[in-house]
């Protein structure tokens, strides 16, 4: 990524793009799970599109801005405004108001950016103009998108969302819905169901489980080990070989036991608490995202459902137990994780959320990893092919302690995943040396694409 890369973009007044038919207005309540502390943020998302001959004629921008008035249609509740009720409980008043639109030209080609798109992007706020008055979470547009023409013929898509209105998944139905339409059908494949109420709490409420994901702070012991001052980004591959390098530190009749997520997270968590060197006594934490709609879950939601539906789970120890110990410690914490989230740990952590007021989530100590290698960003098609890239646009949800796990394929064709990593500079080099310490430079050696990419945060 050519993160030194400037560009100008000229950039059309934002406009609101509403449904295309008149659509109910109504007030619908967001489940318990949408509306706690820790989602309501917004969300950037980007997407990059290559030139298509086929589609020599047509303008992406008005395609998409055209299709999005239809398929506000059919989710409509994206065109109204959130508000906040009794017991800051979250509803959405479908107003019809539309969401925010802006069509733009940057002076750039897709090849600028370069062999290997990954984030944080060069230039992200003039690709996604943050309009003033409108990154508020309540009475603002719950949609921002910005469709950006580039000089080769291709395009950058780039969304931001309002997370309490959906998840990872939620927000890919919408997008393949827009594509769909924009790509001539007059309707989504999968029609969008709202039944929020699923996910609501019990009557009476009651906490079952053990969450210390949202315990609440005590004193000023709110701190995340890490300081976000001289921080620097790189981003890494992991691939056949360097999975089988990590696997080599485990008995062959314990290393099958795991899943590669498992492996991977285990052996980053670990490097980068060496890499920061907390107090050996000091509680650290490892949170990971579970997309809760799987059918071992059973919370029988309904296809189409587009709302959130995800636990962060989290391994508690302290950093002395995690350094000194042999990687199958940390390993077997991870393990648990999303062996921890039931239906019951569902329905107990949305009973807590009613019960404690929606409290936010504990920072203490805490690393964050999202695996979003299967969720379909790059898939999203509005008749240009599929997104040479597509997914998260920075890690502004949690600033320097989130990391996505990303799909992608080397230029050997070897699949695996990337995993950008923030740390202060002095961490970041003892984290590598770490790495390298069992990988043995097979992550900065070799094809470009599956070495460090090295970026300034």
């Amino acid at each position: 990524m050519a993160q030194s890369l400037l560009f100008k973009v000229k950039k059309c007044t934002p406009e609101f793009v509403t449904p295309s038919k008149p659509t109910p207005h109504e007030i619908k309540l967001l489940s318990d799970i949408d509306d706690q502390d820790g989602l309501r943020l917004q969300i950037p998302l980007i997407q990059f599109y290559k030139y298509d001959p086929n589609m020599e004629g047509k303008d992406p921008v008005d395609v998409i801005r055209k299709a999005l008035a239809k398929t506000l249609v059919f989710y409509y509740p994206f065109a109204g405004r959130l508000r906040e009720g009794v017991g800051r409980k979250l509803m959405v008043d479908c107003t019809g108001e539309g969401v925010l639109f802006i069509e733009a030209d940057a002076d750039v080609s897709l090849r600028d950016f370069g062999d290997t798109l990954l984030p944080t992007f060069p230039c992200l706020d003039e690709l996604l103009y943050d309009v003033p008055g409108s990154s508020d979470v309540l009475n603002v547009p719950l949609l921002l998108i910005q469709v950006t023409r580039l000089k080769c013929g291709g395009f950058v898509f780039a969304i931001r969302l309002n997370h309490t209105m959906s998840d990872a998944s939620g927000i890919v139905q919408f997008m393949n819905a827009l594509g769909e339409i924009s790509r001539g059908r007059n309707e989504p494949s999968i029609s969008p169901v709202w039944c929020r109420e699923f996910l609501n709490a019990r009557n009476p409420p009651r906490v079952t489980c053990i969450h210390p994901e949202i315990e609440q702070e005590h004193g000023n012991n709110n701190g995340t080990i890490i300081s976000l001052d001289n921080m620097v980004q790189r981003t890494f591959f992991f691939g056949p070989v360097e999975v089988s390098k990590i696997h080599s530190l485990l008995s062959t009749n314990m290393a099958y036991k795991y899943t590669k997520f498992e492996i991977i997270t285990a052996f980053i968590w670990r490097c980068r608490i060496i890499a920061l060197q907390p107090d050996l006594n000091e509680e650290v934490r490892m949170m990971s995202v579970v997309n809760a709609r799987g059918t071992s879950f059973n919370l029988q939601l309904p296809n189409g459902y587009y709302g959130n539906v995800i636990a962060y789970t989290v391994a508690v120890t302290l950093a002395r137990k995690l350094i000194e110990n042999p990687l199958l410690y940390a390993l077997n914490l991870i393990k648990k994780l999303k062996a921890n989230v039931t239906k019951e740990y569902m329905h107990s952590l949305i009973d807590l959320m009613v019960i404690k007021n929606r409290p936010r989530f504990s920072m203490r100590g805490l690393f964050v990893v999202s695996n979003l290698r299967h969720s379909g960003f790059e898939d999203v098609d509005f008749g240009w092919g599929k997104a040479v890239y597509g997914g998260p646009a920075n890690d502004s949800s949690f600033p320097g302690i989130v990391s996505y796990y990303l799909p992608f394929k080397n230029a050997k064709g070897e699949k695996g995943l990337v995993i950008p990593i923030h740390l202060p500079a002095q961490a970041m080099e003892r984290f590598v040396k770490e790495l390298d310490s069992v990988l043995k430079n097979n992550i900065n050696k070799g094809d470009p694409t599956s070495r460090i990419i090295k970026s300034l945060l």
